[in-house]
């Protein structure tokens, strides 16, 4: 047998190796795109096999290609999302505008899978044809907003709101451990009244709390589809009932309440939902480094630092220096929400490059969103399994920073005012004297009084709960 097979596209001939099953275009692509070596991300694949399958279905029940060839090119899909040809799809992430050459990569996988299927030799595209069979009323224009849609919404549901639950779960039982433990507070980065260790935490909880609801707002957006548009929004070689029933099919695969767009030339020519789902990444990525900064500094030291608290140390700091071990964890959180920062400033600037019926920068949009979930999400999960759940209080340097605090003056404002507080501060930072000991000194409350007031329990006890 010969290890080559000969295949014709509208340029002419080339030959491939027998033993592949993408075929000339794709040939043609990864010549043309020798860029970055990487290739599509997993999940945008399953989306476009997703996609492919309930086309195949539709247009088989619909009579638009024959019954055994949607089965087959069914079949196809099922198989490679079980996890057989995953090497077959080898387009580089920087390729042709709107990704016409992934659309076609995975058109012909799946037509060469469906003629083994059919017991047909790969490349016999009579019987099976990428562009007639796999991609009957279908074009890139609007495959591919459909299939960025599905892998976002496959990304959030594996991805990113495992990792927020991980996350916000591991900062609820920090809340709980340290609820009654009292430390100094800092506004920039000076001495600021107390708080609860335990409360830090539990903001931080509801921070990302408060994300997860403004992302799932934002997803809705996802669910409206395009698919039907064809070529320019018009839906032109494509069935009446086609676009419903492919909505609904997706809806079934998925578990989500998908629906066919109101306006099929709109949803095809506007990338504002990518937009606004990347948008709600960047948030959440701004205050997820600004988290993380604070578990550096709360946790730096261990002689020369804060070090309220002790991240778990989970590998040696340090090729120099014994015994070092740094907050590599908060480090890579802080590294990946830049990343995420970084794309969504390049998915802002592809959403408005497109003219007329068609945006051209698809392939960066599609790899960009999906990314930054996939990488959020993992990393949220590596932060709660491996520094946040480990957490531990140093309670004692807590307790003496939160009572040497020259903040502490702010709670004698109503009783002496802020001008005679102000001055009881000053000597105290020149003098080395407690707050306490000036207090009494100067006669400006009693003794009885002056321990109510200065409680570090009480002042630091949120507004309606408990000491």
């Amino acid at each position: 047998m010969s290890n080559t097979r000969r295949e014709r596209d509208s340029m002419g001939d080339r030959e491939l190796p027998a033993d592949v099953y993408y075929g000339i275009q794709t040939l043609r692509a990864r010549e043309n795109f020798p860029i970055s070596g990487l290739r599509p991300l997993p999940i945008y694949v399953d989306a476009f096999l997703l996609l492919k399958k309930a086309t195949a279905i539709a247009n088989g029940d619909l009579g638009c290609i024959p019954p055994e060839v949607s089965a087959a090119i069914a079949r196809a899909a099922d198989d490679i999302l079980s996890g057989q040809l995953r090497d077959q799809f080898v387009v580089d992430v920087y390729q042709a505008g709107a990704g016409t050459s992934h659309h076609m990569n995975v058109n012909e996988v799946l037509a060469n899978r469906a003629l083994e299927i059919l017991g047909a030799e790969k490349g016999d595209y009579k019987r099976v044809s990428p562009n007639d069979s796999v991609n009957y009323g279908q074009s890139t224009n609007d495959t591919v907003p459909t299939a960025i849609r599905i892998g976002s919404l496959l990304a959030l549901e594996h991805s990113l709101y495992p990792g927020l639950h991980d996350a916000i779960a591991a900062l609820d039982e920090k809340s709980l451990a340290f609820r009654n433990l009292v430390r100094s507070g800092r506004t920039h980065l000076q001495d600021a009244v107390p708080v609860r260790l335990g409360e830090t935490f539990h903001a931080w909880s509801q921070i990302l709390r408060d994300h997860r609801t403004r992302i799932e707002q934002a997803a809705t957006d996802l669910q409206q589809l395009g698919i039907g548009g064809s070529a320019t929004g018009t839906g032109l070689n494509t069935h009446p009932q086609y676009r419903d029933r492919v909505v609904a099919l997706l809806s079934e695969f998925l578990g989500q309440p998908l629906q066919s767009a109101p306006n099929l030339m709109a949803a095809m020519q506007s990338m504002a939902p990518f937009v606004r789902v990347s948008g709600s990444l960047r948030n959440l990525a701004q205050d997820l480094a600004k988290i993380s900064h604070d578990l550096r500094l709360l946790d730096s030291g261990p002689k020369t630092g804060f070090k309220e608290i002790q991240l778990p140390p989970v590998q040696p700091g340090s090729s120099i220096m014994p015994g070092k071990y740094n907050p590599v964890i908060a480090e890579m959180m802080t590294m990946v929400c830049f990343q995420v920062m970084g794309f969504d400033s390049a998915i802002a600037l592809a959403a408005q490059a497109g003219q007329l019926e068609l945006n051209i920068t698809m392939p960066l949009i599609a790899y960009n969103l999906i990314h930054s979930i996939e990488i959020l999400g993992s990393a949220l999960s590596v932060l709660a399994e491996k520094c946040l759940r480990g957490i531990e209080a140093r309670r004692d340097r807590c307790r003496d920073y939160a009572e040497a605090s020259l903040a502490l003056v702010t709670a004698l404002n109503p009783h002496i005012g802020y001008l005679n507080a102000a001055d009881v501060a000053k000597e105290s930072l020149a003098t080395g004297k407690s707050i306490r000991a000036i207090v009494l000194e100067r006669n400006l409350m009693s003794a009885e009084a002056l321990a109510q007031v200065l409680d570090l329990e009480a002042m630091s006890a949120p507004h309606g709960l408990p000491n």
